[in-house]
């Protein structure tokens, strides 16, 4: 299905944005996968994906709060691959405090990543899109890119700031071939929101345990953790023929979370 096409994923050396890359390139995609981690356990990834899909998959360490580098990144997958396909926005980190106690420095880097980093990919990626009348950008919002929830404001607002993002670029691009969505998923089981769960304890005077099931799951009327692998095949979905009339939507995905 994405035979001879390639795909850029931010923030996908793990979690959600591993399973973005695995699922694409098992449709036939090349893959630039970024993020940060033991450097080791990257290559192993990225070889992986190589062997077990037969593509090509190349790793690029542009930092998501640097838009030199997140520049150079898309510039490094079309001068390697001939074009930017598809592009998923991912990159993302979590910090939870109440407003008065929240770091201005924690509050700038959440931005940066969290929304500032897909402005850049995007206004870097969509010139090409354009003038190859084809290309599918999915960001990875939240279910807070529709509601909100304590002590998290820069997350919250970020994803907010997806969603508006999402919407403006799909308006732009709706006659050139190009789809624009944003993914809303509710609590995936991800190394992200593992760690979050020791600060939310510490915050609200609980355990772990409760942060699970009477924090997390309790946003959730499945009482389930959504999977990295039903995220990864909405997006594939979205990649698709049969989505290309889908654009500007603010999908969620969140066990019916956001239905209350």
């Amino acid at each position: 299905m994405l035979d001879g096409k390639t795909a850029v994923i931010t923030g996908s050396t793990s979690g959600i944005g591993l399973g973005y890359a695995r699922a694409m390139a098992e449709k036939g995609a090349n893959i630039v996968i970024n993020g940060f981690g033991d450097k080791d356990a990257i290559e192993k990834e990225r070889a992986a994906i190589e062997s077990e899909f037969k593509v090509k998959c190349v790793y690029s360490a542009a930092d998501m709060t640097k838009p030199d580098e997140i520049t150079g990144m898309i510039k490094m997958a079309e001068d390697t691959f001939g074009a930017v396909d598809i592009l998923v926005n991912n990159a993302g980190i979590q910090y939870v405090s109440p407003i008065e106690d929240f770091p201005d420095a924690k509050w700038d880097q959440i931005l940066a990543i969290n929304l500032s980093s897909a402005f850049h990919t995007i206004k870097a990626a969509v010139p090409g899109m354009k003038s190859r009348k084809w290309g599918r950008i999915i960001n990875t919002a939240s279910a807070h890119a529709l509601v909100a929830s304590p002590d998290k404001a820069a997350y919250v607002a970020a994803k907010h700031g997806i969603a508006g993002l999402t919407k403006v670029v799909a308006l732009e691009t709706a006659q050139h071939g190009v789809t624009v969505n944003a993914l809303c998923p509710g609590y995936v089981w991800t190394p992200l929101v593992e760690a979050q769960i020791p600060d939310t304890a510490k915050a609200r005077g609980i355990t772990e345990e409760e942060v699970k099931r009477d924090v997390l799951l309790a946003a959730q009327p499945t009482k389930e953790f959504v999977t990295v692998e039903q995220v990864a095949a909405y997006a594939v979905f979205l990649c698709s023929d049969a989505a290309s009339s889908i654009t500007g939507a603010i999908l969620p995905i969140d066990g019916g979370w956001t239905a209350e």
